[in-house]
């Protein structure tokens, strides 16, 4: 039996407020534990009330919270975004209000204890941010100040490679190693948008030693689709054998979109975790096996 752990990010419910059923539904099919995405629209991080009752919908479905994904926008509905939060912008009001959101998510981990905070450095490319969104002393202010607040409730930051110059995976090994001086944070290495920025092998491999987390999507090298993996054109077992050749042993987190029903892409997201685990457990000797 497979030690490893496998959990679904609740970005697959993005669209709609979470609601216990939704936890059901990822427990029944076999996941060990969530991330929650913090967009109030989604789930109110602001409400206690709302996280207690989260509180008890884990315990309820035997779940775990493993990630909170911090907040990047103020709304989801209908498909549309709301205003975007950017803790790299040089709008001060702006970066401190990014910031607030990130603390309020982080109160969560006093009701439910959690272990990573996966953050976005500014805003992705594909909502053609001007300079002053993705302003490098502007990001490294927001993440002192982020990495004081994880501290105080034992969470560990993990910034999220995206497409953006501060989020390639160089980039963030440079700012993690010599701007932060080796501080305690580490890296979600999204594989999705790792595939869409270039060779996924390298980027795996510039960051090893602080890949902390992972987010596992598909897509066709064109736009962000966080498609079920399998999908598009991601080699998933090279990404999986060089996942393990540096070192990776944290949780398999799956980041997929609701392409149809919610339970049918669970159901098809169970078949790609039983293929992973096939792989992983075997020594790649059949890269064919996916």
């Amino acid at each position: 039996m497979s030690s490893r752990r496998f959990g679904v990010s609740t970005h697959l419910y993005h669209d709609r407020r979470l609601e216990r059923d939704h936890l059901v539904e990822i427990a029944a099919h076999g996941f060990e534990s969530i991330e929650l995405f913090a967009t109030r629209t989604h789930f109110d991080y602001h409400d206690r009330l709302a996280v207690l009752a989260l509180a008890e919908w884990l315990e309820d479905t035997r779940l775990t919270l493993h990630s909170v994904h911090a907040p990047i926008n103020a709304s989801l509905v209908d498909g549309h975004w709301g205003s975007p939060f950017s803790n790299a912008v040089t709008d001060e009001a702006r970066r401190r209000q990014a910031l607030t959101e990130a603390e309020a998510a982080l109160a969560i981990a006093n009701a439910i204890p959690y272990r990573h905070l996966v953050v976005h450095l500014g805003v992705p490319d594909d909502m053609k941010p001007a300079p002053s969104e993705n302003h490098r002393e502007a990001a490294h202010r927001s993440v002192d100040t982020l990495q004081e607040m994880c501290a105080r409730v034992d969470v560990q930051m993990a910034i999220e490679v995206i497409p953006n110059r501060l989020s390639t995976p160089e980039s963030l090994v440079t700012f993690i190693e010599e701007d932060l001086d080796g501080a305690r944070i580490g890296i979600c290495m999204d594989v999705g948008h790792a595939h869409l920025m270039g060779d996924l092998g390298d980027a795996i491999e510039a960051c090893s030693g602080h890949i902390v987390t992972t987010h596992l999507h598909d897509n066709r090298r064109k736009t962000d689709d966080h498609l079920i993996p399998g999908a598009g054109t991601i080699d998933w077992p090279a990404a999986l054998m060089e996942l393990q050749k540096v070192g990776y042993d944290g949780p398999w987190m799956f980041e997929v979109a609701n392409t149809s029903t919610p339970k049918a892409v669970l159901e098809q997201v169970d078949k790609a975790r039983k293929r992973f685990e096939r792989l992983l457990d075997m020594s790649f000797e059949n890269p064919q096996a996916f």
